[in-house]
């Protein structure tokens, strides 16, 4: 019964995935016939100043990404967690930019963030603050792209929360009332507790889709200016794609996956430890 999505799992999934390792020890460039690298491609990796300063950038992205999107998440959940007439309404609106397009999302904020003639640098100049490059500053392009990503994960995370909110018992919350804490302790000292499961959920998700930073960077940035966004995933790309040095770049997303495979393990491990009071 389940063999035909054993199958395409097997022929979309798992085949290109064990061919990507075996090109990464190959001489290719998807053109002419391919020649063995040995472990060429990896040792030129560790020499490679450009992939280095790709990681570091996206584990800066991630460093910055994920802890403001669970925050903001977090008080979104808060604030919707409530009955009050139109709250469907609200609800949506903070979902929607999850079901946007990429490409949508970045052309908009391309607009809005112009350093020239952009929306946000106008109320800037007219506020009398000082405006900024945005995605033309190598300074604050990958914040930009930050300030993007945040706000179109928001309202995942919102939405996750949000159920975990809904899913707290209520009597708790009551009785702590009762016992003198105000609704902002009770949150605090109670409710966030309560919800390591999601947050860890949340943070391995999270973690998992900063590493591979993509599709934000090629519509806005293209990995400028002066390789500011230029991330793991972009040079891949442009690697495999711009530079056809397939055989390298198949390197490169084997590397990816094992920093994705150790960091999921590592934050799957601290969230079973915080939620079990470090019992093993």
């Amino acid at each position: 019964m389940i063999s035909p999505s054993v199958l395409l799992i097997g022929l979309f999934g798992l085949v290109p995935v064990v061919w990507s390792f075996v090109l990464s020890f190959q001489h290719n460039d998807l053109q002419t016939p391919a020649t063995s690298a040995g472990f060429a491609n990896y040792r030129d990796l560790v020499h490679d100043e450009v992939f280095l300063a790709a990681v570091r950038r996206t584990l800066l992205y991630t460093a910055v990404f994920v802890p403001v999107t669970l925050l903001l998440s977090l008080l979104a959940a808060a604030a919707l967690n409530r009955r009050i007439r139109g709250m469907s309404v609200y609800r949506l609106a903070f979902f929607i930019p999850v079901v946007t397009s990429t490409v949508a999302t970045g052309v908009v904020f391309t607009w809005l963030l112009d350093p020239a003639y952009g929306l946000v640098n106008t109320v800037l100049a007219k506020a009398g603050l000082p405006t900024s490059g945005f995605f033309a500053s190598p300074h604050a392009a990958l914040f930009s792209v930050v300030a993007m990503t945040v706000w179109g994960w928001v309202g995942f995370g919102t939405l996750i929360y949000l159920a975990g909110l809904q899913g707290v018992p209520g009597d708790v919350i009551e009785a702590a009332q009762i016992d003198g804490c105000s609704k902002a302790g009770a949150f605090w000292r109670i409710q966030v507790p309560l919800l390591k499961p999601v947050t860890g959920f949340l943070t391995v998700w999270l973690t998992i889709n900063a590493l591979q930073l993509f599709d934000e960077v090629y519509v806005t940035t293209r990995g400028g200016p002066l390789n500011a966004t230029n991330v793991v995933v972009y040079y891949l790309y442009k690697q495999a794609f711009e530079l056809f040095h397939a055989g390298y770049a198949a390197a490169m997303a084997t590397v990816l996956f094992l920093i994705i495979a150790l960091v999921t393990w590592a934050q799957t491990r601290l969230a079973r430890d915080a939620s079990t009071g470090g019992r093993s």
